[in-house]
């Protein structure tokens, strides 16, 4: 009997039967029009048949109906809840739409009514799989293999499920089992071999070394596993985890010659030494750098050793393995020799050795030049100007650019190098500028042309760089832009959102940073597939390292900039609702406009009929599948995003994954705090704060915050149960026996050459109501001879002064723009409008940053 309530199933006569049998061949065959026309059949006579509304709604779902096919699932499904037919098809419906979890529900549904039928179980597994429940898919994979054993694959299937869910003995029981079911195997049966070598993985993870060097010796002699690089990798991990020194250390020489490159091979080799390449002692470094320096000898193409040699060597050997390698590097013109070596700065000695050895190259040269090697003496130059510019000395960087340029004009590297001298120097314009030099040296290059876009971006060219992003974007596309973010261009994306979020356009900036968050989830959609192709082919190793990579997919840094710049554009929103109503404020338009407007209305309502009108009247066959068409952008300029009423919600579903994957991010638990907080969330606001106190006490931005938190008054907002709990930990990060003012005192004692903590003191004080004047002083102290402020800081404390409409902003603004002379950033609005037009025009001077007074006038 039916639950209460659930209307009794009803069985169809025997031709109707034959009819629906008929109806879900055609559906497999996609014969999708008669397959309507046969399910039209039935409803005809039986017009409450659950079942059959199932089935039509899902084929007109497969033609491009899908509101129309989704009411007929849902009505289907009412009139017969006890069908595994029904919740079959429904789940189909909402896997389509990717509503994952709702699938899963009614997959589990069907089951209920049809325990072991094996397309709901695939489909099931699959899911699980997709939402990380693995104990159901353990579940479910033991019934697919009890119902289908002869099917190598769910023994395969089973093994992953224990796998993924930790349990590795049982895995491990299961290959073990399955590998006595095998009989006459081929040689060079590649899917076997991807078994035996997760077999092995299996083995080494339970660190039953000895049991796997034994299957992987054995599987290569009988010519089972047919991947020689992996056997080779397996052999050399394996012996050095048995320490059996000699023949690992043939393994991974053999491994070296094999991939000189492989920087993993060398910190085997070492580590089979009992040397810890990461952790060196001054006992093992010297040794260290004797292999390596062994192996750049007898490798004399591989680079990676000569590389390594000079991280662990130090002092006079240090010197003259640096000489040697520079040396090689600029005879041969290796424009990437300074990015190669940058990672060597951390140690301030090597880093003055370099130097050195480059200034002295560079005396050689210049004393006596050299005819067989014309060009070393320009790559000595770029060398050292990358190298100025790194640490700071941007007007010694941009002297020895100048000698490049009378060396040789035509090197597009000179402007390139130019141009990031100029960015740090706070001179976007001329970056800009520079960086289009380098393009039109070589127009087809496109590292360039997307080198010149990001800069133009950078200077807040918007419509200048999507010219430039469109020389190699589809003509046929709605815009650059539109192409490059269906290219899933992340670079582009952030880069833009950035660009927009600084020249005011707030409600483009969240298009952009929510276009970076749906190429993740597509990535994240895209692994579906994956789960049922991985199983079947027997790609079980990279499948398994691909579910590892999709777990952490967020933690990509393009996904954790987009994060915190969309949260602090919602928390601006929030607290600022004139901005929002100025945001979205309809301009006026002219006449003109507001014709052209209609007139693209009609178009677009009259392009909406005659598609509709085609669809109706097609006979078309065409198989649409189940995934929705790309909907339509109903938000073009962003205002219904800046409109949301839920923006901290947003805000908080963008920062919730990266409290476990970048929660080594202090920029991330601020970000949580100052979304928690206006939510009331004042216990998850603690904790937030309290993450963040442990990864840097003395972080500025944490200082505002604590500070923040007490004026805020948590314990008393918060509920009565969290109260004490609330209090407590408050407590603990600044206790109430100091007041706020002097806290604020004794941190900005304490930080009082940090330009950061000075401004963080500042914004402090303006939180605790203080004078303007008093905050203007801190402000001001930012100048000092002792502070080495940086042009982001100083633009920061700008743009703080000009927040609380501080009376000497001004002031600031003509004080920054004298201090950094190479800096266009600080000019007036007069002046950056200017500069602005002679970039577009192609007119700004690369030697100066100042336009002249033609141009402003």
């Amino acid at each position: 009997m039916p639950p209460p309530g659930v209307p009794a199933k009803r069985q169809l006569p025997s031709k109707e039967q034959s009819l629906f049998k008929e109806l879900l061949t055609l559906y497999e065959t996609r014969q999708l029009k008669k397959g309507i026309k046969t399910a039209d059949q039935i409803l005809k006579k039986f017009p409450e048949h659950g079942e059959t509304l199932c089935m039509k709604g899902l084929l007109l779902t497969h033609l491009g109906r899908r509101e129309e096919g989704r009411e007929a699932v849902k009505t289907g499904l009412r009139m017969d809840l006890t069908s595994h037919i029904c919740w079959h098809v429904f789940g189909l419906i909402q896997k389509g739409e990717r509503n994952y979890e709702e699938a899963l529900k009614s997959y589990t549904q069907a089951l209920r009514f049809d325990k072991e039928n094996l397309n709901i179980l695939r489909d099931a597994a699959n899911l699980q799989t997709q939402l990380r429940l693995y104990d159901g898919l353990v579940e479910t994979r033991h019934t697919l293999l009890r119902l289908r054993p002869q099917l190598r694959q769910n023994w395969i299937a089973l093994a992953v499920a224990y796998h993924l869910n930790g349990q590795l003995s049982d895995a491990k029981q299961v290959l073990e089992a399955y590998e006595k079911t095998l009989k006459n195997v081929p040689d060079y049966d590649v899917e076997h071999s991807e078994v035996l070598l997760y077999h092995v993985r299996l083995l080494e993870d339970l660190d039953e070394n000895s049991e796997a060097l034994s299957l992987l010796d054995t599987s290569a002699k009988s010519r089972a596993i047919v991947d020689r690089k992996a056997i080779m990798e397996y052999r050399a991990r394996l012996l050095s985890k048995l320490g059996q020194t000699d023949e690992a250390e043939h393994a991974w020489r053999a491994l070296i010659e094999q991939n000189p490159d492989c920087i993993e091979y060398y910190k085997g080799y070492l580590s089979n030494r009992g040397i810890s390449f990461d952790s060196l002692t001054d006992e093992t470094r010297a040794e260290a750098a004797r292999i390596l320096r062994d192996f750049s000898q007898q490798i004399p193409r591989g680079g990676r050793a000569r590389h390594l040699a000079l991280t662990v060597s130090t002092g006079d050997e240090f010197k003259e393995l640096v000489k040697e390698y520079i040396t090689s590097g600029l005879s041969k013109g290796i424009p990437s020799l300074f990015a190669d070596l940058k990672t060597l700065y951390k140690n301030p000695a090597k880093q003055e050795a370099i130097e050195e050895t480059v200034e002295e190259i560079r005396g050689s040269l210049s004393s006596a030049p050299s005819e067989a090697e014309p060009t070393m003496y320009l790559w000595t130059l770029y060398f050292l100007a990358q190298h100025h510019s790194f640490l700071g000395r941007q007007s010694r960087a941009l002297s020895l650019l100048e000698e490049a340029f009378k060396h040789t004009p035509t090197l597009p590297e000179l402007y390139t190098c130019k141009a990031r001298v100029l960015k740090r120097s706070g001179d976007y314009y001329g970056a800009a500028k520079s960086l289009n030099d380098a393009r039109l040296l070589d127009g087809q290059d496109r590292f360039l042309n997307t080198k010149c876009g990001k800069y133009r971006l950078r200077a807040g060219l918007i419509e200048e760089a999507s010219e430039i992003f469109g020389l190699f974007t589809k003509k046929d596309a709605a815009s650059p832009a539109a192409d490059l973010e269906d290219m899933q261009s992340l670079l582009f994306l952030v880069e833009d959102g950035d660009a927009y979020n600084r020249n005011g356009n707030l409600g483009m900036a969240l298009k952009r940073y929510h276009a970076v968050q749906k190429v993740f989830d597509e990535y994240e959609d895209d692994q579906f597939d994956f789960h049922s192709y991985s199983i079947r082919k027997f790609t079980i190793n990279v499948y398994l390292e691909m579910i590892h990579w999709e777990d952490q997919l967020r933690s990509n840094p393009a996904y954790v900039h987009a994060a915190l710049a969309a949260s602090q554009v919602y928390i601006r929103l929030h607290d600022d609702p004139a901005l929002v109503a100025s945001l979205t404020a309809p301009a006026a338009l002219s006449d003109a406009e507001k014709k052209a407007k209609n007139k693209a209305k009609k178009a677009k309502a009259a392009q909406k009929q005659e598609e509709a009108k085609k669809a109706s009247s097609s006979q078309s066959n065409e198989d649409k599948g189940l995934e929705p068409a790309p909907p339509q952008d109903e938000d073009p300029h962003g205002t219904k995003l800046v409109e949301a009423a839920d923006r901290l919600d947003k805000a908080a579903a963008w920062l919730k994954p990266l409290q476990t994957l970048a929660k080594d991010n202090i920029d991330v638990w601020i970000a949580v705090y100052d979304v928690a907080v206006r939510r009331d969330k004042h216990l998850q606001a603690i904790k937030a704060l309290s993450h963040a106190r442990q990864l840097d006490p003395e972080n500025p931005e944490l200082h505002l915050r604590l500070i923040d938190a007490r004026k805020r008054a948590l314990p008393s907002a918060s509920a009565p149960a969290l109260e004490p709990v609330v209090s407590a930990s408050l407590q603990e990060l600044i206790p109430d026996t100091v007041s706020l003012e002097t806290y604020n005192s004794q941190y900005l004692q304490r930080h009082s050459t940090s330009p950061k903590a000075i401004l963080a003191s500042a914004r402090a004080l303006r939180r605790l109501e203080a004078p303007v004047e008093e905050i203007e002083n801190t402000v001001f102290s930012l100048l000092n001879a002792e502070i080495e402020v940086t042009v982001k800081t100083a633009l920061a404390a700008l743009a703080f002064l000009q927040e609380i409409q501080a009376p000497r902003a001004e002031e600031f603004r003509t004080t920054c723009d004298a201090k950094f002379e190479l800096s266009t950033a600080f000019k007036s609005s007069e002046e950056l409008a200017a500069l602005r037009r002679c970039v577009i025009n192609g007119t700004l001077e690369n030697e100066s940053a100042q336009p002249d007074a033609e141009v402003l006038s």
